[in-house]
Order: structure tokens, then C-alpha cells, then sequence
């Protein structure tokens, strides 16, 4: 809060507490979360501390936030609240999340947070009444994130059943009238990818051509942008490159619902961009077609990712090559078993599309709302939770 008046030092409001160590080999399975700067990383059958709790990292780290319901371990890369006092436990999750880290971390190689030099921070917190609002206000919008998230993850399972039912169990429309020949129905293939599909590789243009970068307009895709999506549509990417910096690499062009597979370090995280794309040389990209719609390719390479990841080779990181990847073997069903599957799982896609797309304006607003309510600069008399 930016009421000059009501400043005060933020130990007056809630108290900081460093994490404990736990060494790999002396963690023993069990229930409690162990919880690292990065979040969680493992369990333990031991507690440290009494959930609900906000845990923050102060060492590698920095800037995350988490609210942890139940008891757990918090590690010697964390600060966790040991003593809220009387501040309501979620407000200060919110109000800590809010915080610019940056300008509070030493300047040593690795970032680290100093719990005195948060201690000292001179911050206002409203009365209790207004921390629960504010709070709650913002719990409504992280409540409707996570219920979406559960009906994109059941939705994709959803897709994953019905190509485990059709495509492995073989239990597809029709099977009953139809032959098994040589372990395949009658019609059907086993083709190896270079017969299935096409696929593309990808490049970077050079960063010391500011002309193949400044107002891209190219979504450029990298790995981290797959891993670090919420869903499988990709609409947006961290980086663009500009015409120019397509033709003047080995980086190609592809349509709108292609499927992108990390094919180095983490091998076989998939991405679907709903726009013209290219990627980095980390990828292998399929491109879909009539007997390989973009659900059928996606649902394979999901099933099928430990597969893939076994073909990998590499001393300093895995990948797995082209050339290998196209001598896998695919099955190919009969063209109206392809359709059929395609029609009734792209309604399931195309939800989990809507569904990221609500999740994207969420996070906006909340983002939005989020340092204006904590610095008073927004009243909450009469604003209202999120409606879905």
C-alpha cells in the first residue's frame, strides 16, 4: 500500500523463516510435499511446516510464489512464513507475488534473497476485512484458472481413450465385422513415418543480423515455449522473427495446426500452433494430412513418447534425429476410420482451445488487478469476482 502514512516495517505484518535442508538421500517417500525455489520436487514422510503457508525462494530462483494448503518441507532454498500474526495467509501470498525481487536479490552469480532485507521493507497493509476481499477477489480468478485447467487435462485424456480404444485395443467402429490380418485389421497399414507424413526441421537466424529480428512478425517457436505452455495450442511465443530472418535460415514455415515435438534435451513435448509458425533447430514438426489428421499425429506421439525418447541418443544431451524418427512405424487405418476419429475428437481439441484462450484473459485481468489492489490504488467496495 502506497499510503505514506501507514508504512511500517514488514516484519510488523508476518515473519520470514529459512528453509531446512533435506539431501536426496535422506528423503523417504511419503505424503508431504517437499518444495524447493522452483516449487515442488519431491516428497517426504516428514513435515516442517504447518500448511496453509506461502513459501517464496531465496536462493537460485527468485520470484516465485507459492500457497501450500497442507504440511510440508520447505527447503534451505525458501523462505517460508512461520508467523503470520494477524495478516490473512492468502493476501499475503498475493502481496508477496506482487513484490519486484529483482531490485531486492545481492548481485552475486547466482541470485539470493536476504529474509533481513525483506524484513526491513517498509509496506502499509489494510485492515483484515480488506486483505480477506482482496484475496478472495483473486482467489476467484486462480479458482476459475484451475477448474479450467482440470477440463483441458480430462479433455485430453478424453482424446488419448478414444485413440487407446480405436487404435490399440483396435475397438473402432465397424471392428467387429472386420478381419484381423497379419495383427492388423483388413485395410489397414503399418507404415513408417516417411510414408506417413511429411516432416521439417527447423533453424535460428543469426542474432547479429538486428534486421532478422527487430519487428518480427514470424512466431518463432523453442522448446521452452512447448514446455512452458499450459495446453497443447501454442498462440503465443516469446520471440518473432522477421521475413527476412525466415529466408535467411534453415528455419520453414508451416501451417496453422502442424505438430511441433521437441526433439532435443526433453524429447517429445508436443505443441499445436493455431497460427503460421517455425522453429529452432530443436524440433521435429509434423504436417498433417488427410490419412494423418493433426488429432491422430498428436495422440500417437503422446501414447508413443517413451518409444520415441528410447530411440535418443546423445552424450551431452539426448536427441533423436530425423532420419531415425522417420523409420518409426505408424499404423494407417482405412480413410473413414481416420475421418470418423478426427470428426468426433476435434470437438474435444477445440474445446481445450476456447478453454486456454478464457485461462489467457483470466491471468490478464488478474494481472492487471493484481499490483492496483495491493497498492490501494484500486478500492474493492465494489468490485466483484470473476464470472466464467
Amino acid at each position: 500500500m502506497d499510503n505514506a502514512l501507514n508504512l511500517q516495517r514488514l516484519d510488523t505484518f508476518f515473519l520470514l523463516k529459512r528453509g531446512h535442508d533435506l539431501p536426496a538421500q535422506n528423503r523417504k517417500e511419503g505424503k508431504y510435499p517437499v518444495i524447493s525455489s522452483s516449487g515442488i520436487t519431491g516428497w517426504h514422510n516428514e513435515w516442517k511446516a504447518r500448511g496453509p503457508d506461502v513459501v517464496t525462494g531465496r536462493y537460485g530462483t527468485l520470484g516465485k510464489v507459492f500457497y501450500e494448503k497442507s504440511d510440508f518441507w520447505p527447503l534451505n532454498t525458501t523462505l517460508y512464513v512461520y508467523d503470520f500474526k494477524d495478516s490473512y495467509p492468502k493476501f499475503v501470498y498475493y502481496f508477496l507475488k506482487a513484490l519486484n525481487f529483482d531490485h531486492l536479490s545481492s548481485a552475486a552469480a547466482v541470485p539470493g534473497l536476504d529474509r533481513n532485507v525483506l524484513h526491513s521493507l517498509k509496506v502499509d497493509f489494510p485492515p483484515l476485512r480488506i486483505q480477506k476481499k482482496i484475496a478472495n477477489i483473486l482467489s476467484a480468478y486462480d479458482e476459475l484458472i484451475d477448474n479450467n485447467n482440470q477440463r483441458i487435462n480430462l479433455l485430453e485424456q478424453m482424446a488419448e481413450e478414444i485413440y487407446k480404444e480405436w487404435f490399440v485395443r483396435l475397438r473402432f467402429p465397424g471392428h467387429e465385422q472386420t478381419r484381423i490380418v497379419d495383427g492388423v485389421p483388413e485395410g489397414w497399414e503399418i507404415v513408417r513415418i516417411k510414408n506417413a507424413f511429411d516432416i521439417i526441421g527447423g533453424g535460428t537466424p543469426s542474432t547479429k543480423e538486428k534486421s532478422y529480428w527487430e519487428n518480427g512478425t514470424v512466431n518463432w517457436v523453442t522448446p521452452t515455449d512447448i514446455t512452458g505452455a499450459p495446453g497443447l495450442f501454442i498462440s503465443e511465443v516469446a520471440n518473432k522473427i522477421t521475413e527476412s530472418g525466415l529466408s535467411g535460415s534453415s528455419a520453414k514455415l508451416f501451417p496453422p495446426y502442424s505438430v511441433m515435438m521437441t526433439s532435443r534435451a526433453t524429447i517429445g513435448a508436443i505443441g499445436i500452433n493455431t497460427q503460421p509458425a517455425c522453429t529452432n533447430q530443436g524440433f521435429i514438426t509434423c504436417l498433417p494430412n488427410r490419412h494423418f489428421p493433426y488429432t491422430y499425429i498428436a495422440s500417437w506421439l503422446k501414447i508413443n513418447r517413451p518409444l520415441i525418447d528410447n530411440f535418443a541418443t546423445g552424450a551431452t544431451f539426448k536427441e533423436i534425429a530425423k532420419t531415425v524418427f522417420k523409420r518409426l512405424k505408424i499404423p494407417k487405418p482405412i480413410s473413414p476410420i481416420s475421418e470418423k476419429y478426427h470428426k468426433q475428437v476435434e470437438p474435444l481439441y477445440e474445446e481445450i482451445n476456447i478453454l486456454l484462450q478464457k485461462n489467457k484473459i483470466l491471468k490478464q485481468t488478474r494481472d492487471l488487478l493484481l499490483p492496483r489492489l495491493m497498492s490501494g490504488k484500486l478500492s474493492v467496495d465494489h468490485l466483484l469476482a470473476p464470472d466464467n
